[in-house]
């Protein structure tokens, strides 16, 4: 069926996010670098941001809550009150940091935008995306814009039913497999994969490379073409 409707992810699709936290991840080692070895540390953060999901979702929120949670765990509740305010202070500067896009984004948006039905489609914080999406300026490209909890196929059926005509007229643009493809290719909708450099482990998947509908550019300027090409 004729593509009508494109859904892109935002975080580490349209501008970069993972490095951030990455970043952030190295500090936090750092700061505990005398309670435990950086290994470790890092299985037990990943460990609670696992467990916390279902209550503070996805975002640097949820994620700086978490840090200080394994630094009162490693330490057996010794930890300095100074390493939980650096902690504090580092996620502040998490959702201080410019957004930067990544290349090729902007213009490929503007050549799509005048004939497709656009829909971003992200999860995470509301404060924080609506606060990315303001400073990436790429508001205005878009038709509708979705920030949900999760991203399921029931998620993907609902919002391409609501902005375009079908799921299977619509083609979902993502790095992460778990989140943007699987689960639109499973709602009837085209799964593009443009894998980034750097993917949260929690977001890792089999890639469906026997599903009719997936593909795997190497940048969304591929996007174009692409769609030359299906339809």
């Amino acid at each position: 069926m004729k593509v009508t409707t494109l859904g892109f992810d935002a975080d580490d699709t349209l501008w970069e996010n993972e490095r951030f936290f990455k970043l952030t991840e190295e500090r936090f080692t750092e700061l505990l670098i005398d309670f435990a070895e950086p290994d470790h540390l890092r299985e037990r953060l990943l460990a609670a941001e696992r467990r916390n999901l279902k209550v503070y979702g996805f975002g640097i929120k949820g994620f700086t809550l978490s840090m200080v949670e394994t630094a009162i765990e490693v330490t057996d509740e010794r930890v300095p009150a100074r390493v939980i305010e650096q902690i504090l202070s580092a996620g502040r500067e998490m959702h201080a940091h410019p957004v930067e896009t990544l290349p090729f984004v902007r213009e490929t948006l503007e050549q799509l935008a005048p004939d497709y039905r656009m829909v971003l489609i992200t999860k995470g914080d509301l404060f924080d995306q609506e606060r990315k999406l303001a400073a990436s300026g790429l508001g205005e490209l878009f038709d509708a814009i979705e920030i949900v909890s999760d991203k399921t196929a029931d998620t993907y059926s609902r919002i391409f039913s609501e902005a375009g005509q079908s799921p299977e007229n619509a083609m979902m643009v993502g790095n992460s497999l778990k989140s943007d493809i699987v689960p639109a290719i499973a709602a009837g909708s085209w799964g593009v994969h443009i894998p980034h450099d750097l993917t949260w482990a929690l977001e890792h998947a089999d890639e469906p490379a026997k599903a009719k509908q997936f593909r795997r550019l190497k940048n969304v300027g591929e996007v174009p073409a692409l769609l030359r090409e299906i339809m």
